[in-house]
């Protein structure tokens, strides 16, 4: 069985930065589809960011140049650092390991 766990999400004035991690057990990172997706209230969850088995790297418009999603192999531990944060980053955001989802973790860009 596969397990996810989101941390590091908080609230952060807009300009800040915050970077989430997902930890996974029972799946390696590594050759596998991974991402992160988020979802705010009343919206659907959409996709931030995604790394394919091959290791190409794709970002949704509105996060690119600001986010930046990596895997540490060694810890299977997957991050996104986002910085420039804005107050429409604020949403749930979740890491998806090959259909697996974590629970989820809050980020809140508010002065």
């Amino acid at each position: 069985q596969v397990q996810l766990q989101e941390s590091g999400g908080g609230l952060v004035q807009p300009g800040g930065s915050l970077r989430l991690s997902c930890a996974a057990s029972g799946r390696s990172f590594r050759f596998n589809t991974r991402g992160w997706y988020r979802q705010a209230p009343g919206k659907q969850r959409e996709s931030v960011a995604s790394i394919t088995p091959s290791g190409s790297t794709n970002y949704a418009r509105s996060v690119e140049g600001r986010f930046t999603i990596s895997t540490d192999t060694a810890k299977n531990t997957m991050y996104l650092q986002m910085n420039s944060l804005k107050p429409e980053d604020t949403a749930v955001y979740y890491c998806q390991l090959s259909g697996w989802w974590g629970q989820g973790t809050q980020v809140t860009v508010s002065s």
